[in-house]
């Protein structure tokens, strides 16, 4: 997926993972092994703690696509050349890339942020963050381009799955 925090990426993700696709979150794994940004570990450390999380999940989906397994990475995925990376782990593995895009408004973002914000004791997708932080995010947030196959998520789950399922029949005997 590439998207900003708000866009609605893990409530896709976890519509797939309903549909029979393995959900792996690096947030939900940095929550686990850290706690809590900004509180339980310092602000300004999140990439750096963030960076071996997302060897653990790369070499996740490399054995899950390895062993038959259809997976959804619910991470921003900001710039192109983490998109290419990644695809480059799916393909090796044997399986079949697709990109999901998921550009929604800032106001939209942050009402969610705002509501996440107040479960971020209890929510491991919840990393609280103030709307500057958003801002600055957006900065560094490089949507795909015309170059870069995607699918643009206009908010219907059924609709990337028939995506899916058409890739899939594409390419038989391979994994998504």
């Amino acid at each position: 997926m590439a998207g900003m925090p708000g866009a609605g990426k893990t409530t896709l993700a976890r519509a797939l993972e309903q549909a029979g696709l393995v959900r792996l979150c690096p947030d939900e794994e940095m929550f686990r092994r850290y706690g809590h940004y900004g509180r339980d570990f310092p602000r300004g450390e999140f990439r750096v703690r963030e960076a071996p999380v997302l060897r653990s999940a790369a070499d996740a989906l490399r054995r899950l696509l390895a062993s038959g397994r259809d997976v959804v990475v619910d991470h921003g995925f900001w710039t192109p050349e983490d998109r290419a990376e990644w695809k480059a782990n799916i393909l090796e593995a044997g399986g079949i890339p697709m990109l999901v895009y998921l550009p929604v408004p800032h106001e939209v973002r942050w009402d969610r942020i705002r509501e996440r914000n107040s479960k971020s004791l209890v929510d491991p997708n919840s990393i609280e963050f103030s709307e500057d932080d958003l801002l600055r995010f957006a900065g560094r947030f490089h949507g795909p381009s015309g170059a870069e196959p995607h699918v643009l998520y206009a908010g219907s789950p059924d609709l990337i799955l028939a995506e899916l399922h058409a890739l899939r029949s594409e390419t038989p005997g391979d994994q998504l």
